[in-house]
């Protein structure tokens, strides 16, 4: 499988679009707020899947990686 560059700075850069959180990015969201997501069901699309691969992200300890591809790669609409 072939990392896909375009969808990934997507996840980096899309932001919780309702609830609590709203308008933050999803490496800021926390992981009990992620984790209640996978418990009761992530939303259909993409949203879920973006929430459920940043779970796995922060699981992993890998949420700087997100951070520095953020400052690296600035959304020209954010």
């Amino acid at each position: 499988m072939k990392p896909d560059k375009v969808a990934l700075l997507k996840l980096v850069h899309y932001k919780m679009p309702f609830g609590k959180y709203k308008g933050r990015y999803l490496v800021d969201l926390p992981i009990p707020y992620l984790l209640w997501f996978q418990q009761r069901g992530y939303p259909a699309g993409k949203l879920g899947e973006y929430l459920q691969t940043m779970l796995d992200i922060k699981s992993n300890g890998l949420e700087p990686m997100i951070r520095t591809l953020q400052k690296e790669f600035p959304s020209d609409t954010s």
